[in-house]
């Protein structure tokens, strides 16, 4: 890629000037998407006029906006030139990550597939999938370091979709003979009895979000082949009990809805050469009133604890869809 860019600084604070040229004008339409609604987008977050000419892009506004906004164009420029798309995820990813999505220090060696360019990227059978927010990076890291990894955030985070993607990729990579998914179901109770079909049916719509996280990395035949060979489970809590979960990629989810028993039941079942993931939203216990949340107790008793980590999200990591997060602020603000 060259890309010439020149700064163009003048007298008022308000006015400076980047000038971008890109060589390859196909690939520039594509950056500018249908009817400009990218560089709209990147005008909207950033607060800059982006002004196109032939195979120019124009960037006017504040000094440090203008060169965030240089930033993130070019990045996506590059993302165009490795074949891939730019959708309105990837630019909001990198109006956020900015130049802290660029990885400099050192890693091990089971991580160098998931780093390229710079950028954390995990590698799965259908896409690259990769955080869109500092917290999210830090989250994946956590995930790769650590034997036990907690996620407690908001919807929407990506809490439970990064956590399997990384399960996805340590099971392609051969660090993991197994993937393991586990939710409470704790919606189901007495009336689980009442639904249509065997233990199966009765049980999937709860674990449904696991499937569809699933689907989005790795191809549909392939998936229930695995399933088939129970080198992937989805299977409720309760069911764990007893096992012990060895060379296996490990994901509680809604884990707020775990009792304390539950969770140390859970938590007791890892075994060697396996990663435990548990993620869980505080807000949404659906546990019955006076129950304590397993998620509270492992958070108040784990910390500090070596090779156990814990990462947080907040209504600013919220990726599902914008309105998204300004919903969580209000229920938030209103304490509800």
């Amino acid at each position: 890629m060259a890309i010439s860019a020149v700064s163009s600084p003048s007298s008022s604070e308000d006015n400076h000037k980047i000038l971008l040229e890109f060589p390859d004008n196909r690939l520039l339409i594509d950056l500018c998407g249908e009817f400009d609604r990218n560089l709209s987008q990147i005008e909207t977050e950033l607060g800059v006029h982006i002004v196109r000419r032939g195979n120019q892009l124009a960037i006017h506004g504040e000094e440090d906006a203008s060169k965030q906004a240089a930033e993130v164009l070019q990045a996506l420029y590059q993302r165009l030139e490795s074949g891939r798309a730019v959708e309105t995820g990837d630019i909001d990813g990198e109006i956020r990550m900015g130049s802290s999505g660029k990885d400099t220090g050192t890693r091990d060696g089971d991580q160098l597939e998931m780093f390229k360019g710079g950028k954390v990227e995990i590698k799965t059978r259908k896409k690259l999938v990769e955080p869109r927010t500092k917290a999210q990076k830090a989250y994946v890291r956590s995930l790769f370091a650590n034997e036990l990894a907690f996620g407690i955030g908001p919807a929407g985070t990506g809490k439970t979709y990064l956590a399997v993607a990384v399960g996805v990729n340590m099971f392609i990579g051969g660090h993991v003979d197994r993937i393991i998914l586990s939710r409470p179901a704790v919606e189901a109770g007495e009336r689980l009895g009442f639904l249509p079909g065997d233990m199966k049916d009765k049980i999937d719509p709860y674990m449904q979000p696991l499937y569809d996280a699933l689907n989005d990395f790795l191809p549909g035949k392939q998936l229930a082949r695995l399933v088939e060979e129970k080198k992937i489970e989805i299977a409720p809590l309760a069911f764990m009990r007893g096992r012990t979960l060895s060379n296996a990629f490990v994901l509680l989810d809604e884990a707020q809805n775990a009792t304390s028993m539950q969770m140390k039941m859970f938590l007791t079942r890892l075994g060697e050469g396996s990663r435990m993931v548990v993620t869980g939203d505080r807000s949404q216990v659906d546990l019955p009133r006076g129950t304590q949340s397993g998620l509270h107790d492992a958070e108040k008793l784990l910390k500090g604890i070596e090779r156990i980590s814990f990462s947080y999200f907040t209504s600013r990591d919220v990726v599902r869809h914008s309105l998204v997060a300004k919903i969580i602020e209000a229920y938030d603000s209103n304490d509800v």
